[in-house]
């Protein structure tokens, strides 16, 4: 269903589209730019967010909503699908999100460990040896293409963590489909601002961390290991794992 006409369902649509998945468009080129999940009119909020933002609190979606008014056009709405229960659209949703690759969406369909795998992914995922925590850890599932560049930059930032708690682990392991592919040490934890990561853009409320590679020895323990399948329909990438959890 393409709504990019209105502003709003009427309440007669709303009962029967209960939890749905919607993409935003961009019209000038026909590229999907966000994947999000919503009730009622969800999927209009993001335009009336941009009218309200100004500056760095304007995250990479709403800066593209706002070049395409700019432009002289509409954000296109398709509700992709509907009628859903909560956990069969968080599925849904994180299937759309590895299914397009450069969204505007901070947080990724990866943080599920079940997301788009080769089939020898799958087989290494079942097959290689669970992880055995010696450390106090931070698990970060990370994307494919965030990490193509660097490991560590794909890993660092930037993330919607509990700053006092962060800074209490003893290591941060990226996870890609359910594997740990490696091991670094976070020496501090600092907000997501240009000054304290330069390149990158503010994302108010998340913090990035600045550290380093673990020693080869420590990552021996972790790298190829499997982590415990998260519950399904959690969205958060982030995990504490405690010593011997």
């Amino acid at each position: 269903m393409n709504s990019s006409d209105n502003e709003s369902f009427p309440a007669e649509v709303v009962q029967h589209l209960k939890t749905y998945v919607y993409r935003l468009i961009d019209p000038r080129n026909g590229e999907t730019f966000y994947v999000g999940k919503g009730k009622g009119n969800r999927v209009f909020a993001h335009s009336h967010a941009e009218e309200d933002l100004e500056g760095d609190a304007l995250d990479n979606r709403l800066k593209r909503i706002r070049q395409i008014r700019l432009a002289g056009f509409e954000v296109a709405h398709v509700i992709h699908r509907h009628g859903m229960d909560e956990n069969t659209a968080f599925e849904v949703e994180a299937a759309l999100i590895d299914a397009y690759p450069g969204l505007t969406n901070v947080v990724g369909g990866t943080a599920s460990d079940r997301g788009a795998m080769h089939a020898k992914e799958v087989i290494a995922r079942y097959a290689a040896e669970p992880a055995v925590f010696y450390h106090d850890v931070l698990l970060i599932s990370v994307g494919r293409s965030t990490v193509e560049v660097s490991l560590y930059e794909g890993t660092r930032f930037c993330w919607k963590v509990d700053r006092a708690r962060a800074e209490q682990v003893e290591l941060v392991l990226p996870v890609i489909g359910g594997i740990i592919v490696g091991a670094f040490v976070a020496e501090k934890w600092l907000p997501a601002t240009p000054d304290n990561f330069p390149g990158h853009e503010a994302v108010p409320g998340r913090h990035g961390f600045v550290g380093h590679e673990a020693s080869p020895e420590t990552q021996a323990f972790y790298v190829g290991r499997r982590v415990p399948e998260r519950k399904r329909g959690a969205r958060n990438p982030i995990r504490y794992v405690p010593v011997g959890g």
